[in-house]
């Protein structure tokens, strides 16, 4: 039997929580499961309820200013009745980056250039209230339909696809076109705030060892150190900084590591510490945003034999013969591997 939509009400409700997905690592296909494109953007809720629009994040926040490309599409929609939840996205060719999107968040009435150098699109999913009705106990497929047929999607109003029965084959398809991975979605299921497993997440993962080259002091109540400074080999043996990491670790974590580093810790500048390029510790990461650029710990921090670093296929490289060119470090000076980021 069909689970009817709730009776009309005289008020739409000011804020509904999110449906959120939960990772596994299984892989399935199945003919009751619907599979859509993982985007890397920023999940929103859009409420409109006759001529004003909020665009609500999921911590409820209001972006309705932050992207007014959005808010006047959906003002300019015929329906005038309707909560509505989707990712907003900015494109780097034909891959959604949410470290392209970083360029418009928080900011509030972007100017014509940052508009046209940021565009971005909203991909709707899913529908929780149309026409004066609760249409979450709805089975997804059905909202699927209402929300077809609610929404003009042109400009940057998209409808977001799926894929029915073959989980496995688009999860393959998604990581060899470099996306973000796969939300499975139980098909009758009806929508439910909160994080359930009737939205699984099949996440694509790449990962390399990097050289820990240095660390910052925490701030604020954070213990043990702020971030972590990395770097990796080039084909041509050179140590290349890749980025800062200060996310994803366990206070355990936090805490030993950085009785580790002190005890390594050879030089100090401005809150930096950095230590001998023989006392080389590796640390894995993985969901990394772009090639050479870290982004976030996932695993491991593993000490590797002195000035040796695996690359990706299990290959030992050579250490860096030498700490980056024209570093003011003094102990770049003293023969120690200091990334060129360290002192500026």
């Amino acid at each position: 039997m069909t689970a009817a939509a709730s009776p009309a009400g005289p008020d739409q409700p000011g804020w509904l929580d999110p449906e959120l997905a939960t990772l596994t690592r299984d892989r399935f296909s199945d003919p009751g499961w619907i599979f859509e494109r993982k985007l890397d953007g920023e999940r929103c809720l859009a409420f409109r309820s006759g001529r004003p629009v909020r665009l609500m994040t999921r911590n409820q926040k209001d972006d309705t200013s932050t992207y007014p490309e959005i808010s006047q599409a959906l003002q300019a929609q015929r329906a005038g009745d309707f909560i509505i939840d989707g990712e907003i996205v900015a494109f780097d060719g034909s891959q959604t980056r949410f470290a392209r999107l970083q360029q418009r968040l928080g900011v509030r009435q972007p100017g014509p250039d940052l508009l046209a150098q940021v565009p971005v699109c909203y991909y709707v999913f899913d529908v929780l209230w149309a026409g004066g009705r609760d249409v979450r106990p709805l089975p997804l497929r059905e909202r699927k339909r209402i929300l077809r047929d609610l929404l003009t999607f042109a400009g940057p109003l998209r409808f977001t696809e799926h894929k029915d029965t073959d989980g496995e084959a688009y999860f393959r398809q998604a990581c060899a076109s470099g996306w973000e991975g796969v939300i499975a979605k139980r098909a009758d299921a009806p929508y439910r705030p909160g994080r359930t497993r009737d939205w699984l997440k099949f996440k694509c993962e790449s990962g390399q060892e990097f050289v820990i080259g240095g660390f910052t002091d925490p701030r604020g109540t954070r213990t043990g150190f702020g971030a972590l400074l990395l770097g990796y080999y080039d084909p041509g043996h050179q140590l290349i900084y890749a980025g800062k990491v200060g996310t994803g670790f366990t206070q355990r974590t936090l805490e030993r590591l950085h009785a580790t580093l002190v005890g390594l810790e050879q030089g100090r500048q401005r809150g930096v510490s950095a230590w001998p390029r023989g006392q080389d510790d590796l640390a894995e990461f993985r969901d990394q945003a772009d090639p050479g650029h870290a982004r976030t710990c996932h695993r491991t921090v593993h000490r590797d034999p002195p000035g040796q670093q695996q690359n990706q296929r299990g290959r030992r490289r050579r250490p860096a013969r030498h700490a980056v060119p024209g570093s003011s470090h003094p102990a770049a000076r003293s023969g120690y591997v200091i990334f060129g980021i360290l002192g500026r």
